[in-house]
């Protein structure tokens, strides 16, 4: 089983919506047995509070269901998870702060690392932009969650 943790600032836009788009590859293929995901903010200052209503919103136009709940990453997740998915630099940056070892800090990749048809080097936070933000997020990660299900499967095949 792969585990995956998608990671952004504060766990109501970006992560869980790269988190709803994985959700619904990996069922659309028959492979939720393969795959552990979840997400996870680097504040907590959303902790227990659902998405994002625009991005709800939004990803319900797209046919996905964010119903995840806002928590904070965890030292643990280092352990647990396979993969640490970030939306940014500064995501980049904080989660390899966070790690606890250096096998940790080798889990963590930037989500844009596995765009098939997008040229960009992060996913932007919409959280202070209008509805055209939230469209060009769910786009990106869409492209992304595609790339990284491919990568992931192609891996997994290989083992």
């Amino acid at each position: 089983m792969k585990k995956v943790l998608f990671v952004c600032l504060g766990n109501i836009c970006r992560s869980p919506m790269a988190e709803a788009i994985m959700r619904k590859l990996v069922k659309d293929r028959g492979l939720e047995t393969e795959f552990e995901l979840d997400s996870a903010g680097l504040i907590s200052y959303h902790e227990g509070e659902g998405a994002d209503p625009r991005m709800k919103s939004h990803a319900y136009r797209h046919g996905y269901n964010i119903t995840h709940i806002s928590r904070p990453v965890k030292e643990l997740d280092f352990e647990v998870f396979d993969l640490i998915v970030c939306m940014d630099d500064s995501n980049w940056d904080r989660l390899h702060q966070l790690a606890p070892t250096v096998e940790a800090e080798e889990k963590i990749v930037r989500m844009t690392d596995y765009c098939r048809t997008h040229v960009i080097d992060h996913v932007p936070d919409p959280y202070y932009g209008g509805a055209q933000g939230f469209e060009n997020v769910i786009e990106i990660l869409e492209d992304a969650c595609e790339g990284l299900l491919e990568s992931l499967t192609v891996v997994h095949e290989k083992e």
